[in-house]
C-alpha cells in the first residue's frame, strides 16, 4: 500500500492520541515523545475540538513529526484538506461507519491519501468489499478489550473475533480498543498489520519508553 508521496504504509504499533490521556504534557509533547520512540503512524483524535482548535494541533504536530511519522487526522476530512492546503506533513484520515462515506471521503481526499476505516463485523467487511479497490487503504478492527476511551464501543472482539475479522478480508487490519503490551503478539498471530495503542501511550509518565516496549515486542 502506499500512501502519500510514495510512501508505504505500515502500520505496526500506531499512536492514537486522547486530549485528556495526554493531561497536561499535552498531545503534541505525547506524540512528539512517542515518535521519539520509534512509532511512525500517529492518528490525531479529538471528538469535542472545534474545526479551528484540531486544525492547529494538526499543523503543529505534522511541522514537529511530519517527516518521521505518517500524520493522519480522525474523522474531520475537512481538517485533513485544510492542513493539506497550507502545506503540513499530513498523509490521511480514519473514518468510522457514522462519518462520510469511504467512497466520498477518497473523492475529497484523492488517490494519495491514507484512508483508514473502522469496522468490526461482517456487514462491515461486506460494504467495504463493494467499493472500487484501494478506496480504504487499512481497516481499524475492536474493540479487542472493553476501553474507557471509547465508552460507546460495541463488544469486545478478543483476539479471537480479530482474527475471524481479519481472515475475512484482504485489507490490513489494525486491532484497537484496550490493547494492552500481552495482546501484541497474539494479535499479530492473528494476522494484524499494526496494533493501535491510545490509553498505555498517552497516559504513560514516559511515552517513548511505552512505545520501545510495545515495538519491541511487536518486531520479536
Amino acid at each position: 500500500m502506499m500512501g502519500l508521496e510514495g510512501v508505504v504504509l505500515n502500520p505496526g504499533v500506531y499512536l492514537v492520541t486522547d486530549p485528556q490521556l495526554c493531561g497536561a504534557r499535552g498531545v503534541l509533547e505525547t506524540v512528539r515523545s512517542a515518535v521519539d520512540g520509534g512509532i511512525e503512524m500517529v492518528q490525531i483524535r479529538d471528538k469535542n475540538a472545534s474545526a479551528v482548535d484540531l486544525s492547529e494541533v494538526v499543523m503543529r504536530i505534522a511541522d514537529a513529526v511530519g517527516d518521521r511519522a505518517m500524520v493522519l487526522v480522525n474523522d474531520r476530512v475537512e481538517v485533513y484538506l485544510a492542513a493539506r492546503a497550507a502545506g503540513a506533513a499530513v498523509h490521511g484520515v480514519h473514518i468510522g461507519q457514522s462519518d462520510l462515506s469511504a467512497a466520498q471521503v477518497r473523492a475529497m481526499a484523492g488517490p494519495e491519501a491514507i484512508i483508514g476505516l473502522t469496522a468490526n463485523t461482517v456487514g462491515h467487511l461486506n460494504r467495504l468489499h463493494a467499493l472500487p479497490e484501494g478506496t480504504v487503504d487499512y481497516l481499524g478492527v475492536g474493540v479487542i478489550h472493553p476501553t474507557l476511551t471509547k465508552p460507546d464501543h460495541p463488544a469486545p472482539l478478543g483476539i479471537d473475533g480479530f482474527a475471524a475479522i481479519a481472515a475475512a478480508t484482504t485489507v490490513p487490519c489494525v486491532a484497537i480498543g484496550g490493547v494492552k503490551l500481552a495482546d501484541v503478539r497474539p494479535l499479530r498471530r492473528a494476522g494484524a498489520a499494526g496494533v493501535a495503542v491510545v490509553s498505555a501511550i498517552c497516559a504513560a509518565d514516559d511515552p517513548a519508553r511505552v512505545a520501545e516496549d510495545f515495538l519491541e515486542e511487536w518486531n520479536r
